[in-house]
């Protein structure tokens, strides 16, 4: 599949099947985060994987896993002398969304959850600031697409 394709297919995942998801795939999600671009290549990004029993410590944080049996979440390490960490962390999001879907694999960016609540819960330390839970996982047949329509281009020219 080519990238416009692969823009094309991607939507939010709201129902995932039981199946588990292989931990090469997870391996090779986890790398696109890794591998992508950041402001000032200050690779601030951080990340945690949630399966099996820990997810019900990700279900105490947000009500919007959809039945993933993988979740990563994204945070990014503050620092005094990098304030871009935010930006490192959405794209690298972005680039573990692509991969996944690449790779046969689902995911819903979620940021429907309580910054504070899921610092306490997950036990993050102050300087890891949380921006978005990823669910993953095999997309369920009946898995709604709220991708689909999408506006023309002229809409988006100023």
């Amino acid at each position: 599949m080519n990238f416009e394709e692969l823009l094309k297919a991607r939507f939010s995942v709201r129902k995932f099947a039981e199946t588990l998801v292989e931990r090469e795939k997870l391996d090779k999600v986890l790398q696109a985060g890794r591998l992508a671009p950041t402001a000032k290549n200050s690779q601030l990004q951080k990340f945690a994987v949630f399966t099996g029993k820990e997810l019900e410590k990700v279900d105490e944080c947000t009500p919007c896993r959809y039945g993933a049996p993988a979740v990563i979440l994204v945070c990014y390490e503050l620092t005094e002398r990098e304030n871009w960490g935010i930006v490192g962390a959405t794209i690298a999001t972005t680039a573990m969304m692509f991969q996944a879907q690449d790779l046969g694999l689902g995911t819903c960016w979620v940021q429907n959850f309580d910054s504070e609540k899921t610092r306490q819960v997950l036990n993050l330390p102050s300087n890891i600031i949380p921006v978005a839970f990823l669910p993953i996982g095999y997309v369920d047949i009946e898995s709604s697409r709220y991708h689909g329509v999408r506006k023309p281009m002229t809409e988006f020219m100023i």
